[in-house]
């Protein structure tokens, strides 16, 4: 009982960590059909935005706050993240749109002027953080021990996800931004910023890989090359779920985590992501659009 816990806890954490990563490319892939090769450095951005919040309440505030910098580094990293991509998006990604290969190439490039800029200030060695003590050690549960950590995330994840939901579903600027993806035209002729809604609309994706940065810093060192070990594995998640849909997300990043975690505890972690593979391909030759397939008049037409 305690290992099928253990096992069933590790694939829900890493559904977490992927389903984080991945929400921010479902909005800049999967609502604006802009493939950001740069999304990695985004989420490089918020990690080393925890890494300075980090610093500075060790040298400058007393030794009690420490422990509740993790608290302010978590809008800290989704307010950077949100003006880098605010800035890519009006110097760079408003006149891509419509040209997925020129996007990818360029969105690639600045990755890598990004990971060169990280390198210069930070160095190339990778840079530690501290976790809270708040988060140390765990729960138990059915024998198994659930580190608070891992906990943390899947509550972060959630709290995150819900936010998203009641932006993109509930309120106002929501509605024009799914009124834009799904119809540009119309939506300028009902009078519709269409220029202001791709700017925010790439800023809070761009904002959300922030936050997926900062919670990396609770699973170990952080890089330049830290964006780059899974923006693969966020690409899969966007596809596998459905281009363009909130839910269809969330059962990607569950079906790629739980699976993932089961065959690496059969075989081991090189096979394991191989198998994982294979079960997507397959998938994706019977459903090609994946678990939730977007639907409207303009794409049926």
């Amino acid at each position: 009982m305690e290992v099928i816990t253990l096992q069933l806890f590790n694939g829900l954490s890493v559904s977490s960590i992927l389903l984080l990563i991945a929400l921010g490319l479902a909005i800049t892939f999967g609502l604006m059909k802009v493939i950001n090769m740069a999304h990695g450095e985004l989420i490089m951005i918020g990690a080393y935005s925890t890494y300075l919040t980090q610093n500075m309440f060790k040298n400058e505030l007393p030794k009690s706050m420490f422990d509740w910098y993790f608290v302010l580094a978590i809008p800290v990293s989704f307010l950077i993240a949100f003006l880098f991509g605010l800035i890519l998006e009006m110097s760079l990604i408003r006149f891509l749109y419509g040209r997925p290969l020129d996007s990818l190439l360029a969105t690639w490039g600045v990755g890598l002027v990004l990971q060169q800029l990280a390198r210069s200030i930070f160095g190339a060695p990778n840079v530690a953080v501290t976790s809270p003590t708040w988060l140390d050690g765990g729960v138990n549960f059915l024998g198994a021990v659930l580190p608070y950590k891992r906990l943390f995330i899947i509550g972060l994840v959630i709290v995150t996800l819900l936010a998203m939901y009641f932006y993109i579903y509930r309120s106002l600027e929501g509605r024009r931004m799914r009124a834009v993806m799904q119809n540009r035209d119309m939506a300028a002729c009902l009078g519709v910023s269409t220029r202001r809604v791709d700017a925010m609309t790439f800023a809070i994706g761009s904002g959300i890989a922030g936050i997926a940065g900062c919670a990396l810093t609770l699973i170990g060192p952080i890089g330049p090359s830290l964006g780059t070990y899974y923006i693969v594995d966020a690409f899969m998640v966007v596809v596998l779920g459905g281009v363009g849909k909130l839910v269809g997300t969330v059962l990607g990043a569950l079906g790629i985590g739980v699976f993932n975690t089961m065959f690496e505890y059969w075989t081991n972690a090189s096979l394991g992501k191989v198998l994982v593979f294979i079960c997507i391909v397959a998938f994706l030759q019977w459903r090609p659009m994946g678990f939730v397939a977007m639907r409207s008049r303009s794409l049926d037409s």
